[in-house]
């Protein structure tokens, strides 16, 4: 559709040339794809020229279309139209036929017939109407005074805050309670800004409260929503950034800037997670502030400010006296700890910057920054850190994982090469259960990192965890094929080391149902496939008893598997997987058994079982 909406309104502005010589010029053009602007154009002109409401109506449409936060709906974008700025009041009647506002466009926007969302034809008329903003005039505050005016409605304050609004009823209700405030900041009308107060004259008790707040509290369980009424005007504004409107309402009698909202938020923690800077200064400037006030969680404005990466914010936090830089927030995590944590860079280096931050101060569970890049892949932040002389690359955070530790259990090549650069790191450094970094890369299928510790001669490819875990037995257990076939290319490898309860690297394979690792295995003269683990049992028991018809048929093909072979307690696969009901590895295995158990494999799947709560069953290995 919206090409051959293109290819009319080309068509249009060709046909507009007075003669054959032009239109043939206009033609070349549009094949070339420069004139496309002309035919945005002359379809605009069009649109105005229909005059009066058509006129208004067509370009609003589109204003709101190319203008809004986020892509509205068909019924959101009817509403829209139908408000008058400033009315106390909302008219249906107002509401134009969706007929009539695409004969107003003339053919400018579609509606996806599955989302209802409605889009401009072509991203190419976005560009256009954005490199030419006076054909839309003063649009965000346009649309500001327009959602204030629909908040400010009797028919929406009138609506509870306690319970869920009906959005088929408001359809426009949602997108006006969450970008108001956004529209405002960008261009802030005298209008909006009395709207805006008008709006805060009552808003403890307005339903875009709760609209508001269930959609930007990011930790929504610790929200107290029953007091909603503490979510003043001042935390709004702040959130939103909007400057002016936060002066004035300061300067009201009673205004309490340090007041905390249902969720523990002052004023200023609203404005510094969102990075305004203005707000922030305006709120400093009040001699009552206090800039160390955390909200419930323990955040002081600074961790969060650190943690979003807004360095304005951090710079102006930072120059005040009594501004702790080192002061921790959630989980003990200081903000270079958030900072560290999420890789912003700049606030890193700002934060550094100040004597009294150690670069070494541990945050939650003992996670210095260091460790928290690391886990993160923040490789420029691993990079800054390592350029501290009192930076110790091998200071271990939680269950005393080393930052190579965390690199390697994340996959993050760029920081296991930075950090395998230093001289002073310990590739083979384990963990509290004794796993190394390669076991930790191993486990997760990181086949790159494997590759990169492997080419360091200082590292044991078969070196286990406490657990007797080799990296082939984390390899094979979770199915990890390209780690497994880079393991096996090694002639140090063992591919017959067992791991914890004596379990072969085969065994673990078989027991998770991973065929392509059975097959590499397989592959392998070295490797026994009658080799047991826990109680004896084979590899084939373990694919049995799990239902893995897949490496059952594997083990069953070979001559040197005896597909009747039982443990240690006398159970054999097919006995395992009969008590398990795995019809399939049933079928599989009946044809093999040395004795029937009954007539028929499907007799013997049905045969009574004694529930599982109470069904005996051999003890499992100790964990």
């Amino acid at each position: 559709m919206p090409r051959f909406l293109l290819v009319s309104l080309n068509i249009d502005a060709i046909l507009q040339e007075p003669t054959i010589h032009r239109r043939r010029q206009k033609l070349n053009s549009m094949a070339n794809g420069l004139g496309l602007g002309d035919a945005y154009g002359a379809t605009l002109e069009r649109i105005k020229g229909q005059g009066g409401e058509k006129a208004r109506l067509g370009m609003a449409a589109l204003m709101w279309i190319s203008h809004a936060e986020r892509p509205l709906k068909r019924d959101e974008l009817l509403h829209a139209l139908a408000i008058e700025i400033g009315s106390p009041n909302l008219n249906s009647d107002n509401i134009p036929p969706i007929g009539t506002l695409l004969a107003c466009c003339q053919g400018l926007f579609v509606i996806d017939k599955e989302t209802s969302i409605v889009r401009l034809i072509h991203f190419t008329l976005q560009e256009y109407l954005r490199a030419h903003p006076r054909l839309l005039g003063t649009a965000h505050s346009t649309i500001a005074e327009t959602c204030l005016s629909y908040l400010n409605s009797q028919q929406v304050k009138a609506l509870s805050n306690t319970l869920s609004p009906d959005l088929q009823s408001t359809p426009f209700l949602e997108y006006s309670s969450l970008y108001w405030g956004t529209h405002a900041k960008r261009d802030l009308s005298d209008c909006a800004k009395l709207l805006t107060l008008k709006l805060f004259g009552d808003y403890n008790n307005h339903i875009s409260v709760k609209i508001l707040l269930e959609a930007r509290i990011w930790d929504y369980y610790y929200g107290n929503f029953e007091k909603l009424s503490l979510f003043s005007g001042l935390h709004c504004a702040s959130m939103f950034g909007i400057d002016e409107v936060v002066a004035g309402l300061i300067e009201v009698e009673g205004c309490n800037i340090n007041q905390e909202d249902c969720i523990g938020n002052t004023p200023l923690v609203w404005a510094a997670s969102y990075g305004h800077e203005g707000v922030v200064k305006i709120l400093l400037g009040q001699g009552d502030v206090n800039p160390e006030k955390p909200d419930r969680l323990g955040q002081t404005p600074l961790c969060y400010a650190a943690r979003n990466g807004h360095e304005g914010v951090v710079k102006i936090l930072l120059g005040r006296d009594d501004v702790n830089p080192e002061t921790p927030g959630r989980s003990g995590q200081t903000p270079l700890c958030f900072a560290a944590e999420n890789g912003h860079e700049g606030v890193v280096k700002i934060l550094l910057g100040w004597d009294n931050v150690n670069p070494e101060t541990s945050g939650c569970l003992g996670q210095t920054p260091l460790c928290f890049a690391a886990e993160n892949g923040r490789e420029g932040v691993v990079k800054i850190l390592l350029g501290w002389d009192n930076v110790n690359p091998e200071t271990p955070g939680r269950l005393e994982k080393t930052p190579l530790c965390f690199a390697a259990e994340n996959g993050h090549e760029g920081v296991v090469k930075i950090l395998l650069g230093r001289g002073d790191v310990n590739p083979e450094t384990p963990d509290r259960f004794k796993q190394t970094p390669l076991c930790f890369a191993a486990e997760n299928g990181h086949g790159g990192v494997v590759k990169i510790l492997l080419g360091r001669d200082d590292v044991n490819p078969d070196n286990p965890d406490g657990f007797s875990q080799t990296p082939l037995c984390f390899a094979a257990e979770n199915g990890h094929e390209g780690v497994v076939e880079i393991l096996l290319g090694r002639d140090d490898v063992n591919p017959e080391t067992p791991g914890r309860f004596g379990q072969t690297p085969l065994c673990f394979a078989a027991e998770n149902g991973h065929e392509g690792v059975v097959k590499l295995l397989l592959g392998r003269d070295d490797v026994n496939p009658e080799n047991p683990g826990y109680f004896g049992q084979p590899p084939l028991c373990f694919a049995a008893r799990n239902g893995h018809e897949g490496v059952v048929k594997i083990l069953v093909e070979r001559d040197d598997v005896n597909p009747n072979k039982p443990d240690i307690l006398g159970r054999t696969p097919l006995t395992q997987a009969v008590q398990r009901s795995h019809t399939r590895v049933v079928t599989l295995l009946q044809p093999l058994a040395s004795t029937t158990l009954c007539s028929t494999p499907a007799q013997q799947v049905t045969a009574p079982v004694p529930p599982r709560t109470t069904r005996i069953l051999a003890p499992m290995p100790p964990p």
